[in-house]
């Protein structure tokens, strides 16, 4: 059944008529969610220039904020009149083999405002959604355009702290009055009356990557074009978007702000950026294999013995990282010669008899050189996906070039990971191959428990990360890159989502024995068909609750205090009994495990200490 089909729409094309006066606009313009909880009007000041307001249940999120493009000729921006409008509403609900949930509602009200000035044409799209508000500029025009900044802007009716991080760096809870340094998208802003707001974009498909600034007005923030860093050597250069160009068109990425009264409640907005992509076409992707990954040592007996040890834990992928066709940053380094001695034909021939998947690393030096010789070679070795490194996910020739690339590597059927600095934008809709990004402070970079309690209010929320679990074993117990217990690192395994989890990240096959405390891992899935965020709040706690098939999975964990509650189990059957094996730490740098009946009349009590968790799997009970 086609969108067309699912979806009721009506149509208003009609000249627009200035109404409604209010602080210094003259708002032409009005929008409500389906649920008519969020409004946002539109308006037009003295000078011609569009501005909007967004509400929620009646109460200002976003006072009347900045909208428009400048260029280098085409007027964006002042002398704006409105010459009509075109309505719609959309309904729709899309099947999602690779997410959070199996089915996933898709309903807003949209509107596109047709703008004139002096001497150009444009278009705002907007559409409301149930606690969000989504908009992007679309433009036709003749030749060649220079972008030289947009102008949007995001003034928060409230004092409010926002979690400023750019990259893989650390969160910093700032007064967002005092904000000095720049903030990646999506962005989370707490207001002192305690609403909830992520500030994101999707669909940036060859744009460039904005970054939030402090803004002119008090408690406001404004976009910046992003300052990219690449790495040759890795000896980092340092670069700025000035300009954005565009030929013929323009079409900015969909600009996000979601609101609610609570911190788990953000989750309900984090596949807003997958309804915002248009896909390629309207299938279900189950012919797609998501799974668990281990890095294996790059030589032939590491990757055997990896893949042995995949095919025990039940995963589904190994892993040659960096290295196996030589210095990654070298230009020299070839993508399409093993080092010698590395027998990588016979690696993956012993992965294939096991039903294990290779996926084999390539740098951008060596994807820019070779992309299109290695896509036909590697499906001709057998090869089941990439993942890409050190890309340029900033600018705006970066990430051109690398839609271009997330589409070949689509249509040669690769799963793909992109690592380093890109975050997601909900391309995966249109790329569903593209299973995973990096964009994360992840085990790498050794974060503490404060940083793993704010990742799934803040980043998280753009769409998958591969955090690159590490997990302590006999020989070696992971110290500099854990500050937070065994329980935490199971339990994350399902409070984070990544289609493609890499577990023992700096791990050894033959360092993990039969230890009753990883066989965790072999069980919990990495895609979903039902999630829930129960109980928590951003650097503190999170309690989630996730369902494959008839199997729920929870995690609960802790920043730097204890918890201790009772989680209500009313998302179980109701007509079913289960029992759930609950996986925790013993407070010796162990796992104890334990089994308890529940239903879903139940209050599963929770006491965990600082920085420590509890992984639970939920079966139900064979009648």
């Amino acid at each position: 059944m086609t969108i067309n089909n699912l979806k009721k729409a009506f149509l208003l094309v009609l000249p627009l008529t200035l109404s409604f006066y209010g602080f210094g606009q003259k708002v032409v313009s009005k929008l409500q969610s389906p649920d008519k909880s969020t409004t946002v009007q539109f308006g037009i000041d003295d000078a011609g220039r569009l501005h909007y307001k967004m509400d929620m249940n009646g109460r200002v999120v976003i006072a009347w904020s900045a909208m428009g493009l400048e260029t280098n000729g085409p007027e964006l921006a002042n002398g704006i009149k409105l010459t009509g409008e075109t309505k719609t509403s959309h309904r729709e609900t899309f099947d999602w083999a690779l997410g959070e949930d199996a089915r996933i509602e898709n309903n807003y009200q949209q509107t596109v405002l047709h703008c004139q000035t002096a001497n150009a044409k444009f278009d705002i799209i907007a559409r409301a959604f149930n606690g969000s508000f989504a908009f992007r500029y679309v433009t036709g025009l003749p030749g060649l355009v220079r972008l030289q900044k947009e102008l949007t802007t995001f003034n928060i009716a409230d004092d409010a702290t926002i979690y400023q991080y750019h990259e893989e760096s650390i969160f910093s809870p700032l007064k967002l009055n005092e904000l000095t340094r720049i903030c990646d998208l999506p962005a989370t802003v707490i207001t002192d009356g305690r609403l909830y707001l992520s500030i994101g974009e999707a669909d940036n498909r060859n744009y460039t990557k904005c970054v939030l600034v402090k803004g002119p007005k008090a408690n406001s923030l404004a976009l910046n074009f992003y300052t990219d860093t690449t790495y040759r050597n890795k000896i980092p250069t340092v670069h700025r978007d000035t300009m954005v160009t565009f030929k013929d068109s323009l079409a900015s990425p969909w600009r996000t702000i979601s609101c609610t009264t609570s911190a788990v409640g953000l989750h309900q907005f984090s596949q807003l950026n997958l309804k915002l992509v248009t896909p390629q076409n309207n299938q279900n992707p189950t012919h797609i294999k998501p799974g668990k990954v281990f890095r294996v040592p790059i030589s032939t007996q590491g990757g055997l013995d990896g893949v042995d040890f995949a095919a025990r834990m039940n995963f589904q992928y190994i892993m040659f990282d960096a290295g196996w066709y030589g210095a990654e940053f070298r230009t020299t380094s070839d993508p399409t010669k093993p080092i010698p001695g590395l027998d990588l034909a016979g690696v993956i021939a012993h992965a294939k008899s096991k039903g294990i998947g290779v996926i084999l690393y390539v740098n951008y030096v060596g994807l820019k050189a070779k992309l299109d010789t290695i896509l036909p070679l590697f499906k001709q070795w057998g090869v089941s996906g990439l993942k890409f490194g050190f890309v340029d996910g900033g600018s705006q020739k970066g990430l051109s070039w690398l839609d271009t690339a997330m589409k070949k590597v689509n249509d040669y059927g690769f799963i793909l990971n992109v690592h380093d600095h890109y975050k997601p934008t909900g391309l995966s809709r249109r790329y569903p191959y593209n299973l995973s990004q990096e964009g994360i402070r992840g085990d790498e970079n050794s974060p503490d428990a404060f940083h793993t309690m704010v990742l799934p209010y803040t980043r998280y929320l753009a769409g998958p990360a591969d955090f690159t679990f590490c997990y302590p074993n006999p020989s070696n117990a992971f110290s500099k890159n854990l500050k937070v217990t065994k329980g935490q690192q199971l339990a994350l395994t399902v409070v984070y989502f990544d289609p493609l989890q890499a577990i023992f990240w700096y791990g050894k096959s033959q360092d993990y024995k039969d230890d009753k405390d990883i066989e965790f891992f072999k069980y919990v899935p990495t895609v979903w068909d039902e999630s829930h965020f129960l109980q928590g709040e951003i650097g503190e706690k999170i309690s989630v609750a996730r369902r494959n098939g008839d199997t729920w999975y929870m995690g609960n964990a802790t920043g730097f205090t204890p918890w201790k509650t009772e989680i209500p189990l009313s998302f179980l059957n109701k007509h079913q009994n289960y029992i759930a094996t609950v996986y925790e730490d013993d407070n010796k740098n162990g796992i104890v495990i334990r089994t308890i009946k529940v239903t879903s009349g139940d209050k599963l009590p929770v006491d965990i200490a600082a920085k420590s968790g509890q992984a639970i799997i939920i079966r139900p009970v064979k009648k």
